[in-house]
């Protein structure tokens, strides 16, 4: 009995750490959106504080919807669109890479692999300059190719999906050769379907990637077609500098899409993760 005791006093001991953990890491994203209904006066105001408005007002969200500087909406259409295709393209090619590392024999197959893990050490920052003289020479510059395509090819995607693809069983595999089939279509027909959790995991971590993205965009985009939503929250936050409402209520809508994406994906995600613990 005492045993059985110990052990729900440590499962409540647990629980509410875990739930502790849990509002802490919500209460800033409950803010924000809380005070996206409030005057620009009264979320600076500190003595008394409210959580809650005194009144609950829409303008933030109307000055946000019909700015014409910076529209908003057509921002998180570009940026839903650069990060969908950024991510069904990371995921595509770094797969396929990943394919030949974990199953195919071809030379200088050693070299490449260790100057692919390689680049996992080398910082984003310290090539930045450099990424941009690049795309620069190419013309790339003020584009959506120039948003999704440098940031396509990653280690370790590579890295995480060749571990994956090594632990699937050669038998499918062989007997699928011996029937005739192609390394693409083996690739198509078993790899793909046995692989939906790490799919799903580099998906949304390129999704997010992209989304939350903001330094690089920038750098290399000034349209206003172009123009991605981290990009216009910031001018928000010159514009309306006595009026953090309008920015408030950009970060809680742009916070959703991810939100969405993970609510969607999380049964994946977690199966994914458990699977590369027990390996």
């Amino acid at each position: 009995m005492s045993v059985n005791k110990n052990r729900k006093r440590v499962e409540w001991v647990f629980t509410a750490v875990a739930l502790l953990v849990t509002v802490i890491s919500l209460f800033p994203l409950v803010w924000m959106g809380i005070s996206a209904f409030k005057s620009g006066k009264e979320i600076l105001k500190a003595n008394p504080l409210r959580f809650f408005p005194s009144v609950w007002i829409t303008d933030n969200f109307q000055k946000l919807f019909s700015d014409t500087t910076y529209p908003f909406l057509q921002s998180l259409a570009s940026t839903a669109f650069v990060a969908v295709s950024a991510a069904l393209l990371s995921i595509s090619i770094n797969s396929m890479a990943a394919y030949a590392y974990a199953r195919l024999d071809f030379r200088f197959k050693k070299p490449l692999w260790r100057l692919t893990i390689f680049t996992m050490y080398i910082p984003g920052i310290t090539i930045l300059v450099t990424s941009f003289v690049v795309v620069n020479t190419l013309g790339m510059l003020d584009s959506y190719a120039v948003l999704i395509l440098p940031g396509l090819a990653s280690a370790y995607s590579i890295f995480f999906f060749r571990q994956f693809f090594l632990n699937m069983p050669m038998a499918t595999e062989e007997a699928a050769l011996i029937d005739g089939a192609s390394r693409f279509r083996i690739f198509i027909s078993i790899f793909i379907p046995n692989a939906k959790s790490p799919y799903v995991i580099m998906g949304t971590s390129a999704f997010l990637g992209c989304w939350n993205s903001f330094l690089w965009p920038a750098m290399t985009v000034t349209s206003s077609k172009y123009l991605q939503v981290m990009q216009v929250i910031r001018s928000y936050n010159n514009m309306y500098s006595n009026s953090y409402g309008v920015v408030l209520a950009g970060s809680i809508i742009a916070a959703l899409p991810p939100i969405f994406v993970f609510l969607c994906f999380q049964r994946y995600i977690v199966k994914g993760l458990m699977i590369s613990g027990i390996k």
